[in-house]
């Protein structure tokens, strides 16, 4: 199958590896040069929990020089690049293109139904964990649940031969007929790992090991679950504190992505995540001060960027 990864930081490299490693023929768009070029001229090398190799694969900087229709778009890109990015890989799509999203955060299946048609879009998320070591060069640091569904909860024949697709590369997939559900106890997930995380400056498992960081990531995710519950989401787990915390443990060696946006002095994702839970809890009248302060920390963190000391 012919597949392009719309973002290949680590998250999108490590998915691109494994399917190509697992005979599709894959391409990594991205906009990091020295990335790319290391990728072409030596391979990709992952390590980490699925073995330590180097993986033959195209990268480009250019996806209008890619000739041909993509089978498969999957998009890892951050939230506030979806629109761009799409646009920007809108030749790739053919009539059956299927366009995935594994992205973190709420709105990119909107954004990428506006650019591409809501039909083509199949949305799911992942708990799979990866970091940069430098150009080429990622670490894979973590396996958990990889769910998709479609938009109208149909369970179709395109989301089952996906999934198999992904199963096949190493990455077990389920199908889901409450993609919104997927959605929203994914974001949750990040809610409670993200930010915490990334002012603590700790890999996820240090986040279940203190007294203080368990109690903050608690009322992170008890404010979320209430907007989510009013907003009438039915949340694939019952109890997300305890699904939040097990994640951390299954992904005890991972740096979360916001984090290493931090760490790299980049735009995070904040105002897609508990900024997100702060909007949706501001429309139906619900207070969520914890939230608040940590998407106002972050941003505060991402303003101070060139007068760290």
């Amino acid at each position: 199958m012919r597949v392009d990864i719309v973002g290949s930081g680590a998250m999108g490299s490590l998915f691109g590896g494994l399917l190509a490693e697992a005979g599709n023929d894959v391409r990594l768009i991205d906009v990091w040069d020295e990335h790319v070029k290391a990728i072409n001229s030596k391979g990709l090398w992952i390590e980490g929990l699925s073995g330590d190799r180097f993986i033959e694969v195209k990268a480009t900087t250019e996806p209008s020089g890619i000739a041909g229709l993509s089978d498969l778009l999957v998009f890892f890109v951050k939230s506030y690049h979806t629109e761009s990015a799409a646009r920007n890989v809108l030749p790739l799509a053919g009539e059956n293109t299927i366009i995935l999203t594994l992205q973190n955060g709420l709105g990119n299946a909107e954004i990428l139904g506006n650019v591409f048609g809501e039909e083509k879009v199949v949305a799911g998320t992942t708990s799979y964990g990866a970091n940069v070591l430098g150009p080429g060069r990622v670490s894979h640091a973590g396996i958990g649940p990889t769910v998709i569904g479609e938009l109208d909860g149909e369970i179709t024949q395109r989301i089952s031969e996906l999934a198999q697709l992904l199963g096949k590369a190493g990455v077990k997939t389920d199908t889901s007929g409450n993609v919104m559900g997927l959605i929203w106890s994914k974001l949750i997930v990040n809610v409670g790992i993200n930010a915490l995380g990334t002012l603590l400056n700790v890999r996820n498992g240090q986040l279940i090991k203190g007294k203080h960081s368990v109690a903050l990531q608690r009322e992170l995710v008890a404010e979320a679950m209430e907007v989510a519950a009013k907003k009438g989401v039915e949340l694939i787990y019952e109890d997300m504190a305890h699904e939040v915390a097990t994640i951390c443990e299954k992904t005890s060696g991972n740096i979360n992505s916001m984090l290493q946006d931090v760490r790299n002095k980049r735009k995070t994702e904040i105002d897609f995540i508990n900024g997100a839970i702060v909007r949706e809890g501001e429309a139906l009248n619900i207070p969520t001060p914890v939230n608040r302060v940590m998407s106002s920390l972050i941003k505060a963190i991402e303003e101070s960027y060139d007068q760290q000391i």
